[in-house]
């Protein structure tokens, strides 16, 4: 499939695996290596009936595959956001939260490679 999501800067897209999705916001979309500059924002696990959010807004920013990405829906964000925009970001870097981000991508990575 040639066809790539037309995402804009400034729309949160969502990348799955498993229980858990990653919501970023777009940076800049490269088309000509169909790849995704996206900031995290947040990583919903729904392992639970109300899913545990970990804040990623200090996390690095990520250069991905764009055809891994989905757009995020407004309905599905909307509360998920809300929950990490009334935390005062730490001043200090959240060594867990920037952990658990390392996990997932790493765990996308390695399934993409078996597949490969």
């Amino acid at each position: 499939m040639d066809t790539h999501p037309e995402f804009q800067p400034g729309q949160i897209v969502s990348l799955e695996y498993g229980d858990n999705n990653l919501y970023a916001e777009v940076i800049e979309v490269v088309i000509s290596r169909q790849l995704c500059w996206v900031r995290p924002l947040f990583l919903a696990n729904h392992t639970q009936e109300l899913p545990t959010i970990t804040d990623l807004r200090d996390a690095s920013d990520l250069l991905w595959p764009i055809q891994l990405f989905r757009p995020a829906l407004d309905t599905e964000v909307i509360t998920l956001l809300s929950q990490v925009l009334v935390k005062e970001p730490k001043g200090e870097p959240d060594l867990i939260a920037k952990q658990q981000f390392h996990q997932f991508i790493q765990q996308i990575w390695q399934c993409r490679k078996l597949k490969g």
